[in-house]
């Protein structure tokens, strides 16, 4: 049974959420919270497999509450899905920076929301298909001046894993990681399993952030 909290500070979306997820057969919604503080709260005290958060709330906003739950100085993190209505908020930016493992708009059809908290749950992360290409464009270009923070992956990573990791930039699954390199899935999971503490990230969309960071990925120009 996947654990989750819902929290948002509009009691309408909250319901809905609470009321959408919590009637899968495998999802319990174990807590809900009206802002940040709360959240925070509750997901330290219940250890929720997935915290659901809106990005924006009273108090303690959702990029906060996410670096409380998950950031780089948590020794035991929660797993954080944003939930935003802004496809191109400065707020989404700063929640992956915070070590989100994935957001996703509220207008998203209802088995993508379901499939969102699933796949964070077993240790994927998500983007929202719809933004990635702007999200992660945007996200490189705010940083293309700033100073890279971690070595480059081709002082870090084997070819292999490298090849990998472009691959997941793309937006790719295991399985098709697997038919496009021609290797077992089990291989592609040994293979991320051993990635992702290299470069001291959590998740695939944290790699995939990280990539675009430090320049080993590049997003493509549009035609």
């Amino acid at each position: 049974m996947i654990r989750i909290i819902v929290a948002d500070d509009q009691p309408l979306v909250r319901a809905g959420l609470t009321a959408l997820l919590g009637s899968e057969p495998d999802i319990e919604v174990v807590g809900v919270a009206s802002d940040g503080d709360e959240a925070v709260t509750l997901a330290r005290e219940l250890r929720p497999d997935v915290a659901c958060l809106d990005i924006r709330m009273p108090g303690r906003d959702g990029i906060s509450a996410t670096r409380a739950l998950c950031g780089p100085d948590v020794e035991d993190p929660v797993p954080v899905l944003v939930l935003t209505t802004f496809d191109l908020d400065d707020y989404v930016f700063g929640a992956l920076e915070a070590g989100a493992s994935g957001f996703l708009l509220k207008d998203a059809e209802p088995h993508e929301m379901v499939a969102a908290v699933r796949s964070i749950a077993a240790g994927h992360g998500t983007l929202d298909q719809s933004l990635t290409r702007r999200v992660l464009r945007e996200f490189a270009e705010r940083r293309r001046t700033q100073p890279v923070s971690a070595q480059r992956g081709s002082e870090l990573l084997t070819a292999r894993e490298t090849d990998i990791l472009l691959l997941l930039a793309q937006g790719m699954s295991n399985e098709e990681i697997a038919r496009e390199l021609v290797v077992e899935v089990s291989t592609v999971k040994s293979h991320l399993a051993r990635m992702l503490p290299k470069i001291g990230v959590r998740s695939r969309l944290q790699a995939v952030v990280w990539a675009y960071q430090n320049r080993v990925v590049t997003v493509p120009d549009e035609a």
